[in-house]
């Protein structure tokens, strides 16, 4: 079993540039009814991960909820509470499984750290049912 099997490539998934404004996230986390998104540098290199918590957190303990703040400040410029940890596409499928028990999904990067995709908790728990019932064990 390979990453490639589950990865859904990067042209199906959402990002966001690490360049990109406070303000210009929320309207994609609001847009896309996401929690966390994976961020991308200009050359599309995997930087980390940004949460609606950490944008809340940076606007109640740093902006004092002024919007103006908001529009200015770039993404890779807040403190990240808990970046999701990525892997290279030629990992393990073991080293996704361990990730994914704390991550609704692990960002994949090809060997220069480039974003790729990702693989979702939910495509694993998919997989995983269909094997259970095609081998008919009761749980």
């Amino acid at each position: 079993m390979e990453i490639l099997e589950f990865l859904t490539p990067k042209a199906q998934t959402y990002y966001i540039d690490a360049n990109s404004t406070i303000r210009q996230a929320l309207e994609k986390f609001d847009y896309h009814k996401f929690s966390v998104v994976s961020m991308v540098d200009g050359n599309g290199t995997f930087v980390s991960t940004v949460s609606e918590g950490d944008i809340l957190r940076f606007i109640k303990n740093k902006a004092n909820f002024d919007v103006e703040i908001a529009e200015k400040t770039k993404l890779k410029d807040i403190e990240k509470y808990r970046g999701y940890k990525s892997v290279k596409l030629d990992s393990p499928v073991d080293d996704v499984l361990e990730l994914l028990k704390d991550q609704n999904f692990v960002p994949i990067v090809d060997d220069r750290g480039v974003y790729s995709g990702i693989i979702k908790r939910k495509t694993i728990i998919e997989y995983l049912y269909r094997k259970i019932k095609e081998s008919k064990v009761q749980l």
